[in-house]
């Protein structure tokens, strides 16, 4: 655009909005003449409201606009009662071991009073540049624990203020297909008693969630944004702000730098023809040595008791989710079980359904089983309510049950021509798997004995039997039949 169209657009412009302010002001002076010639009382109510409404906006956008305290780090359980639970997973033979391990590497790092930095982020943001700046000439050290962390390199050197510290350069996350190595690193920086958290630009949306999960955990960090050489100071200024917002008062500190490093171009020349350009990029680390300095001030021996809370709190979920994996798999053994037994008890039985008091001791100790599963205390009286609950459900849907059951046989030659009993067999194999896994899922979900919950399960997985399962649940009346 010319200057002269430039000129003219920034003129109109004015005028628009000069125009825009008069036609505001004009409205809001015959409204106040309205106003002033209405009755005293109305003209107090009516100022009244408004006053009212100025006042909730103003709180409103104090606090929309408040400053963000930084979220309070997860509290971890204490350690003897994530040991107990880790003894108690190991006697169930679930792997535990690389648990166990972390404990130990906990304990090490203390004994060993060295401060632990992790350089944590994106891949291609220049982490490993950044150590190199930061621990110049340094070699990597070993890897003291044994195989683990082989996708973690260690450097040691001296902070700014010149004391010894360990620097860790993990694997960058959002990679494809890099769970694994991204798993390795979340491990590494809470390990770790202070985390920079580096990025190349405003964050996306996966770099937020990261910095959050790191505050969450409690990390002291610094976000470093890389490579700001490539911007202009307007720029810059423009980018920390929206990464304060963005960050929510997490980061100790944001710093932008440029950690150095070689960058490969193509370059035009004058007569067409094209060249690979290597060069290497000027190193500034700006305010990043200062922000370490306060980082770290306190010392290996002060940040202890934050590294240790976010390491037991990493080892609380992961134990977790070993427990929630190994109750499901004993859920899914006592319920097989049981209905094994109630294969051989319906022989004796004249009808499935209707006649399930007869079996009522293996229903009760079906519950009691899952219920003693889940930690959940249950009284007799709690287990006969939910049995009735069931007998109702099987009162009302033993012509499906059996139906379900007589067509599944038929897909197993030598089962469906046995006559009536391997029928009733199959069909109590069906309604006592039914009962323990809505059961099961119940506990879980609830961590109580709810019968109206169990019961609406119990009936969805009835009149919902998936092929997969009936062919299981066959397969386990041949098998009870034969052994008979």
């Amino acid at each position: 655009m010319s200057r002269r169209l430039r000129t003219l657009a920034a003129a109109i412009g004015i005028a628009a909005l000069a125009w825009l302010l008069f036609a505001t002001l004009e409205r809001a002076l015959a409204l106040a003449q309205r106003f002033m010639s209405l009755p005293e009382g109305l003209r107090w109510l009516i100022g009244g409201l408004l006053a009212v409404v100025v006042v909730a906006g103003a709180g409103s956008a104090v606090w929309l606009l408040r400053p963000r305290k930084r979220r309070a780090p997860v509290t971890a359980p204490d350690r003897a009662s994530l040991e107990s639970r880790l003894a108690a997973l190991r006697d169930s033979d679930t792997g535990v071991e690389e648990l166990r391990n972390e404990l130990d590497e906990l304990d090490r790092r203390r004994a060993s009073a060295s401060l632990y930095l992790a350089v944590f982020g994106e891949i291609s943001t220049g982490k490993s540049t950044l150590i190199a700046a930061l621990v110049p000439g340094s070699a990597p050290v070993s890897d003291v624990r044994g195989g683990t962390t082989r996708q973690v390199t260690h450097y040691e050197g001296h902070t700014p203020a010149g004391e010894h510290w360990t620097v860790a350069d993990v694997p960058g996350s959002a990679e494809a297909g890099g769970d694994d190595r991204e798993r390795v690193a979340r491990e590494e920086a809470l390990r770790a008693h202070a985390v920079l958290y580096v990025c190349a630009g405003d964050l996306t949306r996966t770099q937020a969630t990261e910095l959050h999960w790191l505050g969450d955990f409690g990390k002291p960090l610094v976000l470093v944004v890389n490579k700001a050489d490539q911007w202009t100071d307007e720029e810059r200024e423009h980018l920390v702000a929206r990464l304060r917002e963005r960050s929510e008062g997490i980061p100790d500190a944001i710093v932008l730098v440029s950690a150095g490093g070689e960058e490969r171009f193509t370059r035009v020349l004058a007569d067409g023809s094209r060249e690979e350009v290597r060069r290497t990029r000027r190193t500034d680390l700006g305010q990043l040595p200062d922000a370490l300095r306060r980082l770290i001030a306190p010392g290996a021996v002060a940040l202890e008791g934050q590294r240790e809370n976010a390491v037991l709190a990493s080892l609380h979920e992961r134990t977790s989710e070993k427990e929630v994996a190994w109750r499901a798999a004993e859920a899914e053994r006592i319920v097989r079980r049981y209905a094994r037994r109630a294969i051989v008890g319906a022989m004796a039985a004249v009808a499935p359904g209707t006649d399930l008091v007869i079996q009522g001791a293996l229903a009760a100790g079906l519950v009691r089983a899952l219920a003693g599963l889940y930690g959940v205390r249950v009284t007799d009286v709690e287990i006969e309510g939910l049995l009735r609950q069931a007998r109702l459900t099987l009162r009302t849907g033993t012509s499906v049950v059996l139906a379900v059951a007589g067509n599944a046989l038929k897909a197993f030659p030598g089962l469906g021509t046995l006559g009536g009993g391997v029928l009733h067999a199959f069909a109590y194999a069906l309604i006592f798997d039914s009962l323990g896994r809505a059961l099961a899922a119940s506990l879980a979900e609830r961590q109580a004995l709810d019968q109206t919950d169990a019961g609406a399960r119990m009936r969805d997985l009835l009149a919902d039997a998936g092929s997969s399962r009936l062919r299981q649940l066959a397969e386990l009346t041949g098998e009870a039949l034969r052994d008979r």
